[in-house]
């Protein structure tokens, strides 16, 4: 808990296994009340694994949904179980959990509403291994979100993100894709509906382990912002799909 407000930890799990354990054991248990995974039909022991740490709740889809469906599920049973501030935080390691109180006192003080972790914030995306291809596509990316948006964020593809009870309430997540786009619809919608979102710095790691997605997914993903963008400028505009929204 935090000042009476209920703190739960949501892990988009896929083949987690082999960072699950080490991610867990970082988590502030002196802050967070509840922790949920959501395994995504993985081929590993991922979910033997989580029962075997001591993870309560546990969704295991018997298919895989992708990284949007996955979230879907981790957001509806975080507000079920009465989550106040619901923080996602990859089981892959490469975001690291000690920022977690970080986050919480951001939205538990009644500063932000949202909060994501900013590996672009500082200089170490590259030093920490970002992909070169990756860091020159985020910053055009979100240079070009920011211009068509018109919001400032330092970056819109962290995956490390926390968020008020309110905020997941007042958004359609539900109606978002259940690809990686997930995460671009969401900040949109949040954008949309005037939340204000803080960012802090987020040491970048990448490593064998963690989870990343190919060239060409990345790319289908690039077109797939750049869509999600116009579509906001034109909604704003009157002219655009609204289901979003």
């Amino acid at each position: 808990m935090y000042k009476n407000k209920k703190v739960v930890v949501v892990l988009p799990a896929y083949n987690a296994a082999l960072t699950l354990k080490k991610t867990y054991e970082e988590i502030p248990f002196d802050l967070v009340d509840e922790v949920i995974l959501c395994d995504d039909a993985s081929k590993d022991n991922t979910v033997e694994l989580a029962k075997e740490i001591g993870i309560q709740h546990i969704i295991k889809h018997e298919k895989n949904k992708g990284y949007g469906g996955n979230q879907k599920s981790l957001y509806n049973k975080a507000l079920e179980l009465g989550g106040d501030i619901i923080i996602m935080l990859h089981p892959d390691y490469q975001y690291t959990p000690l920022l977690i109180p970080s986050m919480v006192n951001i939205i538990g003080e009644d500063l932000y509403p949202v909060v994501l972790g900013s590996r672009i914030l500082g200089k170490g995306a590259l030093k920490g291994g970002m992909p070169l291809y990756k860091y020159i596509a985020n910053r055009f990316l979100t240079l070009t979100q920011n211009l068509l948006i018109g919001y400032k964020l330092s970056e819109y593809h962290t995956g490390y993100r926390a968020f008020s009870r309110s905020v997941l309430e007042s958004i359609k997540f539900n109606n978002n894709s259940d690809d990686f786009i997930f995460d671009n619809e969401m900040l949109s919608q949040i954008i949309y509906k005037g939340f204000d979102i803080a960012e802090v710095t987020c040491p970048t790691k990448y490593f064998e382990e963690a989870s990343s997605i190919n060239f060409t997914r990345s790319s289908k993903y690039g077109l797939g912002v750049l869509a999600v963008s116009v579509n906001h400028l034109r909604c704003k505009m009157g002219l655009g799909s609204s289901e979003l929204y």
